[in-house]
């Protein structure tokens, strides 16, 4: 395998969304044909060999999916992770978003020190946060539903717990300087 193949791999395997043949061509700093000829050739790979995945692709958009014929044991397997209990990782990022939402993938990232790329996905399939595209920043945010503001019992989010202070930008910043000052 390619540096290019592998870097489109890994790119792709951890964008929850499609990428386009642009931002792939941008983030690996190479030429559009030659991201399109690494993407044919393991596209190629991945229908060749008896991998669970396959990359698709449409309108210059592409993706990483779980092959279709394991759509019955994915499925069930969903099923299985979106009713039952949340993980304590998966209950912190929910709080942050929660508390100071809308908020980006990197800042929850930031304040966990940690990648939540799966934890953010399980979240989505869940209905407790929902992704809102800022055109003006080309950047995603992530913010509670009002499932889970229903679920938690409340008539609005700003009635959790100490949200007027924790909600404050400022007083995280605070909080994360303290932290690193400690460490």
């Amino acid at each position: 395998m390619s540096k290019l193949s592998s870097q489109l791999e890994a790119i792709l395997l951890v964008a929850n969304k499609p990428v386009s043949l642009k931002e792939l061509s941008k983030a690996t700093e190479a030429k559009t044909a030659e991201v399109e000829n690494a993407l044919n050739d393991l596209s190629s790979e991945y229908n060749q060999a008896e991998r669970g995945w396959r990359l698709i692709s449409a309108n210059n958009n592409y993706q990483l999916v779980s092959a279709g014929e394991h759509s019955a044991l994915i499925k069930d397997f969903l099923k299985s992770e979106a009713s039952g209990e949340l993980s304590q990782p998966s209950l912190e990022a929910l709080t942050i978003i929660a508390y100071r939402g809308p908020v980006t993938k990197i800042e929850l990232e930031r304040v966990r020190g940690v990648n939540c790329s799966l934890i953010v996905r399980n979240l989505l399939l869940r209905g407790l946060i929902e992704e809102i595209f800022d055109k003006q920043k080309n950047e995603n945010y992530y913010q509670v539903t009002l499932d889970f503001v229903r679920f938690l019992g409340l008539n609005n989010i700003s009635e959790l717990p100490d949200y007027k202070r924790l909600h404050n930008p400022e007083t995280l910043d605070d909080l994360l300087a303290e932290e690193e000052k400690a460490c």
